[in-house]
């Protein structure tokens, strides 16, 4: 094994980085699980995509702020190690594609050069913070939540009770009523209030998209910051506690509230907040503090025509006095490493702070003097960037679809492009006209968004004559309404993929001539119905007259194939209990050298893990319901009363004492004890009814 080049200051940082590289080496070794290796890979950011041999990697970027120099560290990682391609995604990271596995360790210590981690980018872990991009500069917002979404992030990277959950977790920050975090689709979203003086957050909870979309409910109208962080701690314990771990499409928190209901959720979380350390975080609050930036000249007028559109749908006022935001859209989300690089130097040069990624998968540059819009306007233009059209219909969102996705049912991006070039050449007048969004997901994941979409697209495929073609799903009404509320887009039809442009030339020819008054295309949506778009729509969905084009997708060449992409190879069969074994003893020692660290609550959580693992090795091998913590408490005690019998008592008390106990020196210990206890019980039964 070739250890690889290390300059990181941080010893967690190096020792996670180092593991990485001593895992890759025991996968390759045919010693580490498949399945195993996948579960620890995704929780650093590395994941497999549509070819063989080859990684995303996810780029975890907290609200989506990017300095010059973190632009330029990822341009070269990109250059080096993959093929010079950056794609933002709608949470607000960078991935980059086609990256070797063995390779991954010291891209991401190149990366931590300028503090930029993978660490919970993919995974079932507390995915990236997701903030406003107008946070700090709203004019509109009570105040900043960049410092809360900060000490969101800090808090849960690495935080052993949430390494291993049974699904993702998803968080988003807005930075006023408009949410512009669209936080009713999310796990945990927080809306920004001010009461009697202080800073606190109306809190939405259960959220989410997909092929079951489900609506966030409010649980709370004001909640003081300094509760935020140990609430949703809570939550996050009960998450990890009772949900489903077994069927991944009903593994999210919102399938876990609904089936709950939200009043015995929330019980569960007050009992878990028992279990707390510290029942109030309080968080430092700061404003932005803009630095200086020159004034420069430009030989453009405020009267040319391309420079005046351009401002009027791409430039928002700031709080801040004699600043500008300005909107950079990029198309798909991709974009060259020699491209960021020129976009790098006119960060340095324009913006008086960080520059942040979008949802919608484009750039704000901020905090920009409104004496330099046209020489910004200018450079912008001298490398290509200078597109009218930031968030409206013609900045298209789209997932990667069949180009990388293992998940991928149709070409997102191909589609996305042909889309763009009709609104570009044929509705321009719609840009700076109205807020109309595109989204386009290549599968019923919803990556792409396009459930909350006003104009929704949905990768599918449909059979005509024993041949299978790609389709798409249309969907129309979704979008975000104010304070915590928005809509799902309604399913209208499906029809052959190559006949979305003409869908999307009706409905927007419908709307021009349809509209009432200032009628909102969700608006519209919903005054005329979705069977008045069904009945009108319905002929292009008709399949006995397809063409030798139909059976070829949106950027490709070739016929279309549905296939699920190729992952890694299969590794060699194991002992699943001994590997579940094995699992238990490292969360073990985790709580022990925690122990010594004085980090009482990270020890009694490592210790609560090794023991559901351990439980779970030995229920393996009986059939019992083990597809949450819970369950296999109580399977547990079922299956194997002859634990108590031995040990003197039950395991489901000892399990829960963490429910009950403060997180202090003493428990802390006593728990790590249980579960060595467990664990040895297990070996001593495993080997007496092997004989």
């Amino acid at each position: 094994m070739k250890s690889f080049r290390t300059e990181i200051e941080n010893p967690i940082v190096e020792h996670e980085i180092i593991e990485l590289e001593k895992k890759i080496f025991e996968y390759k070794q045919g010693t580490l699980d498949e399945e195993k290796f996948r579960s620890l890979r995704l929780a650093r950011g590395v994941y497999g995509q549509r070819q063989q041999g080859v990684q995303m990697i996810r780029i975890k970027l907290p609200y989506g702020k990017v300095s010059a120099q973190q632009l330029r560290r990822i341009s070269e990682v990109s250059d080096e190690y993959s093929n010079g391609n950056l794609h933002i995604t709608t949470r607000q990271d960078i991935q980059i594609h086609y990256v070797d596995l063995a390779h991954t360790p010291q891209l991401w210590s190149d990366l931590e050069k300028d503090n930029i981690t993978l660490r919970e980018a993919c995974g079932n872990t507390v995915r990236n913070v997701t903030a406003s991009i107008f946070a700090g500069v709203d004019i509109d917002e009570p105040f900043d939540v960049t410092p809360y979404a900060h000490a969101f992030f800090e808090y849960f990277l690495r935080n052993p009770i949430c390494q291993d959950m049974g699904r993702k977790f998803k968080v988003a920050f807005s930075s006023s009523s408009a949410d512009h975090a669209m936080t009713f689709i999310h796990d945990l979203g927080f809306i920004p209030k001010i009461k009697e003086n202080q800073h606190g957050f109306k809190v939405m909870l259960g959220g989410g998209i997909g092929s079951q979309p489900r609506s966030a409910d409010c649980i709370s109208e004001f909640m003081p910051v300094d509760q935020m962080l140990p609430f949703s701690e809570a939550v996050i314990r009960v998450f990890d506690r009772y949900g489903e771990r077994n069927r991944r499409n009903k593994a999210r928190l919102k399938f876990l509230v609904k089936d709950l209901g939200i009043i015995s959720f929330l019980k569960l979380v007050a009992e878990e907040k028992k279990g707390i350390s510290q029942p109030r975080i309080p968080i430092p609050y700061h404003e932005i503090k803009l630095k200086q930036t020159p004034l420069f000249k430009s030989t453009l007028q405020e009267t040319d025509k391309g420079f005046r559109f351009w401002k009027k749908s791409n430039v928002y006022l700031q709080k801040q006095q004699g600043y500008v935001s300005v909107g950079v859209p990029i198309e798909t989300g991709n974009f060259s490493t020699q491209t960021a690089r020129q976009l790098a130097d006119i960060v340095e040069v324009f913006c008086a702070e960080d520059i942040r990624l979008t949802p919608a998968q484009s750039i704000l540059l901020r905090s920009i003097k409104k004496e330099n819009l046209l020489a910004l306007y200018q450079a912008l233009t001298k490398i290509g960037l200078d597109r009218a059209g930031f968030h409206k219909i013609n900045d298209i969102v789209a997932c990667p679809g069949t180009d990388t996705c293992n998940l991928g049912i149709a070409s997102s991006m191909g589609l996305a492009k042909k889309l763009h070039d009709v609104i570009e050449h044929e509705f321009h007048d719609l840009i700076a006209q109205h807020q109309i969004s595109i989204k386009i997901s290549g599968c019923m994941n919803a990556c792409g968004q396009h459930t909350i979409a006003d104009i929704g697209f949905q990768g599918m495929t449909i059979k005509s004559n024993g041949a299978i073609a790609p389709a798409t799903q249309v969907l129309l009404g979704g979008g975000v309404f104010r304070d915590g509320k928005g809509s799902f887009a309604d399913k209208i039809l499906k029809v052959p993929a190559k006949r979305t442009p003409k869908v999307l030339r009706w409905l927007l020819k419908d709307f021009k001539k349809n509209r009432e008054n200032e009628e909102l295309y969700k608006e519209y949506v919903a005054r005329k119905t979705s069977n008045y778009f069904y009945q009108n729509l319905k002929h292009f969905s008709e399949i006995r007259d397809l063409t030798a084009d139909d059976f070829v997708d949106w950027g490709n060449q070739n016929k279309y194939k549905k296939a699920i992409g190729i992952g890694e190879c299969a590794g060699v069969t194991i002992d699943l209990v001994q590997t579940l074994l094995f699992d238990a003893e490292e969360q073990l020692e985790k709580a022990q050298q925690e122990y010594k660290n004085s980090n009482w609550s990270n020890s009694i959580y490592y210790s609560y893990a090794a023991q559901i693992r351990a439980a779970k090795a030995l229920l393996t091998t009986v059939n019992a319901k083990i597809n949450a913590h819970d369950s296999i408490i109580e399977a547990f005690d079922e299956h194997f009363k002859v634990y108590e019998n031995n040990v003197g008592t039950r395991y489901s008390e000892t399990a829960r004492l963490i429910q009950t106990q403060k997180p202090t020196e003493s428990f802390a210990l006593q728990y790590a004890e249980e579960a060595k206890k467990l664990l040895v019980w297990i070996n001593h039964y495993r080997l007496k009814n092997a004989k």
